[in-house]
């Protein structure tokens, strides 16, 4: 009987000691899911693609190198009489080809704006890569003191059945004897059915967060058995490297960088073309291929496009106020969080102090109580009451040694602490 009992009471203990750090079996099963998860593989593959469009849009300043070829059947014939020699001024078989090349010397500014923007788009998406690992790490994180969870649950209801069966013995010699009633063999086996019903739903929660773990991580086993995972919640309070404020932040930027490049719409382009080819059609040659080239300025001016850019600059500014407004909403909404997740801290510390009295007065209950039972002073309903009550308050403290873990997750997720190595 004290077997059991001690055993509950070290399934119930609460250490208040501070790790500030994971365990290595956690930080592995975190770096296999930032490899292994295909919601990070798309991620990453985002990254890649900003780099790309970075590296396209530097590219967009050089010299563009052209061949062109072409052949034009010409009628009617374009030729007139001169000094009774007929002069042909066109060929009927037109050819050209020609390699050109053009170069923009001054575009005021559009260049560089849309350099930076794509810049800001690819801190956007490395910023994004760093929010899906602290998502992704949380969620690990959670999955994996879950399944401690519901290991540790399994174990008080197995505490609390070998309980019961050792009772069902007790009492099954007890009857033989004639000293107790076959009735409460039928309560103690009713009893044992009921916990095994809750030892079959949480074993059944178990493997679904085991399934859950090997999606996430392609790891399906756990040898997490403690709520070791802690951290300092007092110097956790700024909320400055969480990753959804940075990218909020990161999308004001690129508002503002596509507002200036639109902007620029209105502003003329100046360039250079050359070319050099042959092609016939000179007088009075006009069939003969001959060498040419060509270069010169250009220059382009936008006139009038009926208030389009006007409209273009007036709906960009609307979208970089929203920008700044849902950057302002995120930092409040962050910072409510945080009071909300610390209060929850709090509160769970001190449950957790106050379920340790709880544990040791349902445990001297219970021993009473059984103690009393096999002398015939208690009935079957007493001890199913102390068992009860024990098994609640042992249920509440890892309740709350549960939530006390998840809580401190979700601080550093809110902080963007990365707690991972």
């Amino acid at each position: 009987m004290k077997k059991w009992l001690l055993g509950l009471m070290l399934l119930s203990s609460f250490s208040s000691k501070a790790q500030n750090k994971i365990n290595e079996e956690l930080n592995t099963l975190i770096n296999n899911s930032f490899h292994y998860f295909s919601k990070s593989k798309e991620v990453e593959n985002s990254l890649i693609v900003a780099q790309e469009k970075l590296k396209l849009t530097e590219m967009s300043r050089n010299p563009e190198i052209e061949a062109a070829a072409s052949y034009n059947y010409i009628m009617p014939k374009i030729s007139f009489p001169i000094n009774g020699k007929e002069i042909q001024f066109a060929p009927v078989n037109n050819f050209s080809s020609s390699i050109g090349t053009s170069y923009t010397l001054f575009d005021f500014g559009r260049f560089k704006t849309n350099v930076s923007k794509a810049k800001s788009e690819l801190q956007f998406s490395k910023d994004n890569l760093e929010a899906a690992k602290h998502q992704l790490a949380n969620q690990v994180a959670s999955v994996y003191y879950n399944i401690v969870y519901f290991k540790k649950a399994i174990a008080i209801q197995d505490s609390i059945i070998n309980y019961y069966k050792e009772n069902k013995n007790f009492v099954s010699n007890k009857v033989k004897n004639g000293d107790m009633l076959e009735l409460d063999i039928y309560n103690l086996q009713s009893s044992i059915d009921i916990e095994e019903n809750k030892k079959i739903d949480l074993t059944a929660s178990l493997q679904k967060q085991l399934e859950l773990l090997e999606y996430i991580t392609g790891v399906k086993q756990s040898n997490g058995n403690t709520f070791d995972f802690d951290v300092n919640a007092d110097t956790f309070s700024s909320s400055g490297n969480n990753p959804e404020i940075t990218l909020a932040k990161d999308k004001v930027a690129i508002a503002k960088q596509e507002l200036a490049s639109i902007k620029l719409n209105n502003k003329p382009t100046m360039g250079i073309r050359a070319g050099a080819g042959f092609r016939n059609g000179f007088v009075p040659e006009v069939e003969d291929m001959r060498f040419n080239y060509m270069a010169g300025l250009f220059l382009n001016i936008p006139i009038f496009n009926f208030g389009k850019t006007k409209q273009q600059i007036k709906l960009q500014q609307s979208l970089v106020k929203q920008a700044e407004l849902a950057h302002e909403s995120t930092i409040s909404a962050n910072k409510k969080d945080i009071a909300q997740i610390q209060i929850d801290i709090n509160a769970n510390t001190e449950r957790l102090k106050n379920c340790k009295s709880q544990i040791e007065a349902g445990q001297k209950a219970l021993m009473i109580t059984t103690s009393r039972y096999k002398n015939g002073v208690a009935t079957y309903l007493d001890v199913a009451n102390a068992i009860a009550l024990l098994q609640k308050v042992s249920l509440y403290q890892l309740q709350y040694e549960y939530q006390l873990c998840l809580s401190k997750i979700e601080l550093c997720r809110l902080t963007g602490n990365q707690f991972w190595k």
